[in-house]
């Protein structure tokens, strides 16, 4: 499923995980951690490497970088224990009138059997609620870089 948003700072996105977090749910990020590691997954343990720039390779908590294209993609590999293959990419798109970036957030999954379309259409919900409400902060948090990420106080 594909979501986009209007304004958009690239830097955002190259620092999301880690200490940045993920803009959106803090808490359910961490629930999503804490299950991935009752069923022998990393968890969010691993945070990042560097806390600014993404390199090929590198882990963002659960997530492996795949892509790295500065202030243009960035595609991260599932490296939770999923039913299948998962993958979370951003791509920064210039607008033609050059006033704006309009940001493209693309969420893939490959399921394995039955348990894993079962998974994926179960949380078709959460994902959409999860990955609309990053966009809009980090939408926001580009039109106000002051703003405290949701779920945070000032």
């Amino acid at each position: 499923r594909d979501w986009s948003s209007d304004v958009c700072s690239s830097d955002l996105v190259s620092v999301i995980g880690g200490h940045s977090g993920w803009y959106y749910g803090p808490l359910l990020w961490r629930v999503r951690g804490f299950l991935d590691l009752l069923v022998g997954g990393v968890g969010l343990r691993r945070g990042r490497r560097d806390p600014e720039v993404p390199l090929v390779g590198d882990t963002l908590d659960f997530w492996r970088v795949e892509v790295y294209e500065p202030n243009r993609r960035l595609r991260l590999a599932a490296e939770m224990k999923l039913p299948g293959r998962a993958w979370l990419e951003f791509e920064a798109v210039p607008d033609a009138d050059g006033t704006g970036t309009t940001l493209y957030q693309t969420a893939v999954f490959d399921p394995v059997g039955l348990s894993g379309i079962l998974y994926w259409y179960a949380l078709v919900p959460l994902h959409g609620l999860i990955f609309e409400g990053m966009l809009r902060e980090i939408a926001q948090r580009a039109v106000t870089p002051s703003a405290p990420p949701a779920g945070q106080a000032a």
